[in-house]
């Protein structure tokens, strides 16, 4: 709004300040000025101002330094230059140094006004594009995104090409990597998201139930229905319906489902008129459909009605990047929801959250922030307040190979996978003596992939 926006004008002329000053008061902004462009230049940081206009040639600090300040000081200010001397040279370098515009005098006022609007809409797009971009951030951050330039760039790149489709979606991914949060964030970037949100899990209601959940029901249709109930399905008339634990689904109800989707049309238990219904279809299961579909256990024609596009959430032992950022991240909330002060875990505790598995991936990670926030007694995260299963599998990421036995098949191959990339990756290093360049060309491997492990077993170039 514009009594928010904040501009300040540097000028070594009493007149010109309080005619600008004048113009931008009337048109409803916020003014500071200077004649000292030196004191201006020791303020800009605390003012924080949305637009500086400054004049080029002045005794002190010209306009070049406080375009320099400015960058540094406050980068998202938009700054236009005055030059008394309608020299292009000075407006064009300035120009080319990152001022937004520029302003020869005597300038008329009307064009000091309309540069001025220019400048403040320009920020006003720049602030609404980042925005979108942080409230898609938050849609696959809110508990799971974080990270994503890691292990989930792919995933995040593609919503962002299928969120303005109306194409069905399969997410695969085990439980607690976060479909649901992906679903919710395909819906809010999607020309639906001013429509509704309607999740189904389809593992916690019985069939019968389900069905008049989904379909709703009308009155009398059975005993208790005494009055008519719309269904899930209904209710998501014009935004996104998302069916959680879509394996799950009983024969009869995915035939129900499939012939709704064919027809788009509904008829509630009880009742004979078909609805129209406009929705579009997330999906999401943990289950291998295809192998369901295989054993008869799901039906291959809702399988291709669902699986349109396909999204693969990782587990997060393959995001071994994103994990200290998702500890941060679920620190910096738990800290503030029990009003403690807790800055971080500690290097040693931060390696044991590294170094576990995570079976039960984000939604185990955030279990077990929790737990230490809540046991904490200083500022910092001790091992010591981690459970004994984190704490534990530092002491056996490289169990002797005769203990394998001892863990399920998928714990014993993830510790022989990191015991086989520890030595590999120190026989690498030790035979190109810690050469990164060498070693990755030696392997075939990419240089960021040798440093991503290094860091990950805390190797250095000389171990």
């Amino acid at each position: 709004m514009s009594e928010e926006r904040h501009i300040v004008i540097i000028d070594d002329e009493p007149d010109m300040l309080e005619t600008c000053a004048r113009v931008i008061h009337r048109m409803g902004y916020k003014c500071t000025t200077y004649e000292d462009s030196c004191e201006a230049l020791e303020e800009i940081y605390r003012l924080q101002p949305d637009l500086i206009i400054t004049d080029i040639k002045m005794p002190q600090c010209d306009g070049f330094e406080v375009l320099e300040k400015a960058k540094v000081c406050t980068p998202k200010a938009r700054v236009i230059v005055i030059t008394g001397y309608a020299s292009v040279d000075s407006a064009v370098q300035a120009m080319k140094e990152g001022a937004y515009d520029y302003l020869s005098k005597p300038f008329p006022i009307e064009q000091l006004q309309l540069t001025i609007n220019k400048a403040l809409q320009h920020i006003a797009l720049t602030e609404e594009n980042q925005l979108l971009r942080a409230q898609l951030q938050e849609g696959l951050n809110t508990d799971n995104i974080i990270g994503a330039r890691g292990g989930l760039q792919n995933v995040f790149e593609t919503i962002g090409k299928i969120s303005n489709s109306d194409a069905s979606i399969l997410i695969l991914g085990e439980s607690g990597t976060g479909k649901e949060v992906i679903a919710r964030a395909i819906h809010k970037n999607s020309r639906r998201s001013t429509g509704p949100f309607i999740p189904v899990d389809c593992a916690s209601l019985p069939e019968n139930l389900l069905e008049s959940e989904l379909f709703g029901y009308e009155r009398g249709a059975f005993t208790g229905a005494n009055m008519t109930k719309q269904g899930l399905l209904e209710m998501a008339h014009g935004g996104t319906l998302f069916l959680d634990e879509l394996g799950e689904l009983t024969p009869a109800m995915q035939a129900k489902l499939l012939r709704t989707l064919e027809e788009r049309a509904i008829r509630r238990v009880g009742g004979n008129r078909l609805i129209n219904i406009d929705i579009r279809v997330l999906a999401a299961t943990n289950r291998d459909l295809e192998k369901a579909i295989r054993a008869k256990e799901f039906r291959e024609d809702l399988y291709y009605r669902i699986n349109v596009i396909t999204l693969k959430l990782p587990v997060l032992h393959e995001r071994q990047q994103d994990i200290p950022l998702l500890v941060n991240h679920f620190c910096k909330k738990f800290s503030q929801d029990m009003h403690k002060k807790v800055n971080g875990f500690t290097p040693e505790a931060m390696k044991a959250m590294k170094s576990y598995l995570w079976p039960g991936n984000i939604r185990e990670l955030r279990n077990v922030v929790e737990r230490a926030i809540s046991l904490s007694g200083s500022e910092m995260v001790e091992i010591s307040d981690l459970p004994e299963k984190v704490i534990g599998e530092q002491k056996k990421i490289l169990p002797e190979q005769e203990n394998l036995g001892a863990f399920s098949f998928h714990e014993a191959k993830d510790i022989w996978l990191k015991r086989f990339e520890m030595e590999y990756l120190k026989e690498l290093l030790d035979k190109h003596h810690g050469n990164i360049t060498q070693a990755a060309k030696s392997a075939g491997m990419d240089r960021k992939t040798i440093h991503r492990l290094m860091n990950k077993y805390d190797l250095q170039r000389g171990s």
